[in-house]
């Protein structure tokens, strides 16, 4: 068993993390959070990696072969879907801000707590 899916997963996290807390635009913030997001990737396929296993394709392959695990590959297509899609409402997000106060530098959309 290897750690090291873990071990970039979690400086991946830590990297979008800084992005986020350290940015000044908004764009730069999504593409930090989209960072973040690809850290369960490498999560995910870590946990559901097996040594010498197979594709999960069962169709020319005997029974008794060992594969990998197909609910995690799974996981990992859905969690790509989710991310686009919070990616891309995000991003249409930032460009409304944008129209509105003429900024994507989130110490200019202050106005919005008064």
């Amino acid at each position: 068993m290897s750690f090291l899916p873990y071990v970039v997963a979690a400086w991946l996290f830590v990297v979008g993390l800084w992005g986020v807390v350290s940015s000044q635009n908004l764009v730069r913030t999504v593409l930090s959070l989209t960072v973040v997001q690809s850290s369960t990737y490498l999560v995910l396929l870590g946990v559901g990696y097996r040594s010498g296993a197979q594709a999960p394709i069962v169709a020319d392959i005997p029974a008794s072969s060992r594969l990998v695990d197909p609910v995690v590959q799974v996981l990992v297509l859905t969690d790509v879907v989710i991310e686009a899609t919070v990616t891309a409402l995000l991003l249409a997000l930032v460009v409304q801000a944008h129209k509105r106060f003429g900024s994507v530098d989130p110490a200019d959309l202050r106005t919005l707590r008064d």
